[in-house]
């Protein structure tokens, strides 16, 4: 297959996925589309390394999760961490919902080993994914090994719609309290849109020609590297991944004025920087084989379920404690299913479809934004990768 085909055909399946979402008011989502569409085309003509050949290797996936990550930290701010406790208190306590079930009731089930692998993959992203997959495959245990990454990879199935069923019900009651006069048009720190006085503190004394789209990468791409530095440094002292801290530094980068908010965007790269990676996302599909999926299908749909079910009982009754409504806590705690990009994606499609109001937009994005992405951000990036490492050692 020549590279410009592959290339039209996958970026024509993300199409796909938008259309039907759109159409559908975001009631299928566009991931969950194109997850569906991704497995039975590696099933049918795709070859396996379609998403390479048609010109995202993993080195670029890789160097636009650092740009992405640290640009995610721009849409966020310390005032507004600190207002966010709540969401992590929810994220912890939906992930401590599918511990606690798949410990108890999955045991039941399956033996000790296969729960080990599940949770980690379950609550978060593809480094624990492949930390358990290595694991067991380390420890002889082929089929495990497989299952963790197609753990990870068919999570999202689940994820997609009950988020967007969730959020949809969420920014409805929204909405309707809004149109009523009962929801602050702006709340104030929390917005990631809102535009801050006094960006780039740093370079205050510096001609505004000057700060191209080239000088807004190159210091996303300063910032990355820190965080790249400071994970190697600390590395023979404790873990810590450089993802984890690209989010951090994006923070902290934005509030001493070294970064804008959005920088991504500004540079006009965020659109391709999110195509590459949903790509190298759904790349992860390749492994799954109709004979491999056969194989583990009832534990992976079992694991599945049992976690969405722990991470709603723990999600609802934090929920209530915190007067957080049930929709919502819901919708944070299923961030760990499949985190950035997707929490932001779906949320903004379920926005985009319940109003064609820019105000309105403004408002729901204020109140559903920030809560996926720290939801997301807890749990995916930060607790997936300490259980996998605590985990493995138990295979």
């Amino acid at each position: 297959m020549s590279q410009m085909l592959a290339f039209v055909i996958v970026v024509a399946v993300l199409f796909i996925g938008d259309f039907i979402s759109i159409r559908t008011k975001a009631w299928i989502p566009s991931v969950f589309v194109c997850a569906v569409l991704f497995l039975v085309g590696y099933w049918t003509f795709f070859p396996a390394d379609i998403v390479e050949v048609a010109g995202i290797p993993p080195a670029v996936a890789s160097v636009l999760i650092y740009l992405l990550i640290t640009n995610m930290g721009t849409l966020l701010s310390i005032q507004q961490l600190k207002e966010q406790w709540k969401t992590v208190v929810i994220s912890l306590s939906g992930i401590a919902g599918i511990v606690v079930v798949l410990f108890t009731i999955g045991t039941l089930i399956f033996d000790f080993k296969t729960v080990i692998v599940a949770i980690p993959p379950l609550v978060g992203g593809i480094v624990s994914a492949l930390i358990m997959s290595e694991g067991a495959a380390e420890a002889g245990l082929a089929t495990l090994s497989v299952f963790a990454i197609v753990i990870y990879a068919m999570q999202g199935f689940a994820g997609y719609p009950l988020t967007s069923f969730a959020l949809n019900k969420e920014g409805n009651r929204l909405l309707a309290k809004y149109r009523k006069g009962e929801l602050a048009a702006v709340s104030t720190a929390s917005s990631p849109v809102v535009e801050q006085p006094k960006e780039l503190k740093l370079f205050k004394n510096l001609p505004a020609k000057y700060n191209t789209d080239y000088f807004k990468f190159l210091r996303l791409a300063i910032v990355g590297l820190l965080a790249y530095l400071t994970s190697t440094a600390l590395d023979p002292i404790i873990t810590v991944s450089p993802h984890v801290l690209c989010l951090l530094f994006g923070i902290i980068a934005t509030s001493i004025g070294f970064l804008e908010r959005q920088a991504l965007q500004r540079a006009n790269g965020f659109g391709f920087a999110i195509l590459a990676l949903m790509l190298f996302i759904f790349d992860g599909l390749k492994v799954a084989t109709p004979s491999m999926m056969m194989e583990i299908l009832y534990p992976l749909i079992v694991c599945i379920v049992l976690g969405v079910i722990g991470m709603y009982i723990f999600s609802f009754i934090i929920g209530k404690v915190l007067n957080v409504s049930k929709e919502l806590a819901f919708a944070v705690s299923l961030t760990a299913l499949y985190g950035f990009p997707a929490d932001y994606i779906i949320t903004k499609e379920v926005i985009n479809s319940l109003t064609t109001d820019e105000r309105e937009r403004e408002v729901l994005e204020n109140h559903l934004l920030p809560p996926m992405l720290v939801g997301g951000f807890i749990s995916v990036t930060i607790v997936s990768v300490i259980l996998a490492g605590f985990f493995v050692g138990w295979l």
